[in-house]
C-alpha cells in the first residue's frame, strides 16, 4: 500500500497539474457517488491528509480518494494516451482540463462530499507525518494510549496519519524496538526519537521520491529489513523475520531482527523462512525466482 510519503508526492503532482484549472470533463465510476457533473468547476488544490487525497473544487465541493493496495493516479496530456486509459476497465475516476488529464485507476475509495463535511472522512486521522499540522507530542501521547502492541499503535492511522508497513518495520529496525511489545510500555523518551527519525526519513522520502532507510539508492538495497525475511540482518547477521500483526481481516505484514529487536513475535515459531522471491532448491537450500 503506498505510504504518506507516495501519496504527499501524488497529491502534490495533481495540485500542480490542475489547480486553478477549469474542469472540461470528469468520468467518476464508483457506485456511491452521487452523478455530479463537475465540467465548468475550477480546482482549487490538491492536498494529501496521511494516506487520503482531497481534490477541492470552488463549488465548495471536494473529491476524496485513497490509493489502497493499487492504486495510483495518472497525470498526462490529453491525446491518444488519455483516451486509452479512458477506456480502461480499473478506470475509477479522470477529472480532465484543457492542459492536463488525472486519471485515477484501481482506487480503493472514492467519495464527493461538501468541503465543509471532509471530516467525516479523514477527521479521525491523527497528526499527518508529513503534514502541517504534524505534532510529535500528540502522536507519542497517542501511542502510549494505545491499547495494543508498538506495531499495531504505529500503523493504527488514528495514532498519526501516513505510516505503512515499510516504514513502521524500517523504524523500528533502526531504533531497535521490538515491535510486539505493549505500546504503552514503551519509553516515552525513546518514543519521541523514533518520531523525529521517522519524519526525517519521510520528509527525505517525499522529496527524492525513494523510499530508503540505508542511505543506498539501489533496487534491493534501501532496507535493512523491510522485504527482506530470510536473508541476513545488515547489522548482526541473525536472520529477518516475517510475522503478522493485527488481528484479521486487518493484519499487516511486519519484518523485523528478532537479534536486534528483542525476540521473535508472538506468532513466529522460529521454523527456518523462506526469502522473498526465492523457491526451494535442492537439498532444502534456497534460489532466487528469475525476474
Amino acid at each position: 500500500m503506498p505510504e504518506g510519503d507516495t501519496v504527499h508526492r501524488t497529491a502534490a503532482r495533481l495540485h500542480a497539474a490542475l489547480a486553478g484549472a477549469e474542469v472540461t470533463g470528469a468520468d467518476l465510476r464508483w457506485p456511491s457517488v452521487p452523478d455530479v457533473d463537475l465540467r465548468g468547476s475550477t480546482t482549487l488544490e490538491v492536498v494529501a491528509r496521511g494516506k487520503h487525497v482531497l481534490q477541492r473544487f470552488d463549488t465548495g465541493t471536494t473529491l476524496h480518494t485513497h490509493l489502497r493496495m493499487e492504486g495510483q493516479w495518472r497525470v498526462e496530456h490529453p491525446g491518444p494516451r488519455t483516451d486509452r486509459m479512458l477506456r480502461r476497465r480499473d478506470l475509477r475516476a479522470a477529472v480532465l482540463t484543457a492542459s492536463w488529464s488525472a486519471v485515477g485507476l484501481r482506487l480503493g475509495m472514492l467519495d464527493l462530499v461538501p468541503t465543509a463535511r471532509e471530516r467525516d472522512l479523514v477527521g479521525h486521522l491523527g497528526p499527518d507525518v508529513l503534514g502541517p499540522d504534524w505534532d510529535p507530542g500528540r502522536a507519542r501521547d497517542n501511542l502510549l494510549a494505545h491499547p495494543g502492541t508498538l506495531v499495531e499503535a504505529l500503523l493504527d492511522q488514528r495514532s498519526l496519519a501516513g505510516v505503512g508497513t515499510f516504514w513502521a518495520s524500517e523504524v523500528l529496525f533502526l531504533e531497535r524496538l521490538h515491535p510486539w511489545a505493549p505500546a504503552r510500555d514503551t519509553d516515552p523518551a525513546h518514543l519521541e526519537r523514533l518520531l523525529i527519525r521517522l519524519h526525517r526519513l519521510m520528509t527525505a522520502a517525499e522529496r527524492s521520491g525513494w523510499q530508503m532507510t540505508t542511505g543506498v539508492q539501489r533496487a534491493g538495497e534501501e532496507a535493512y529489513v523491510h522485504a527482506r525475511s530470510g536473508r541476513p540482518c545488515r547489522r548482526c547477521g541473525d536472520t529477518v523475520r516475517v510475522a503478522m500483526a493485527g488481528s484479521p481481516p486487518r493484519e499487516r505484514t511486519v519484518f523485523s531482527c528478532p537479534s536486534c529487536q528483542g525476540g521473535l513475535a508472538p506468532t513466529d515459531d522460529g521454523r527456518p523462512q523462506r526469502p522473498l522471491g526465492s523457491s526451494p532448491g535442492p537439498r532444502g537450500a534456497y534460489r532466487r525466482r528469475a525476474p
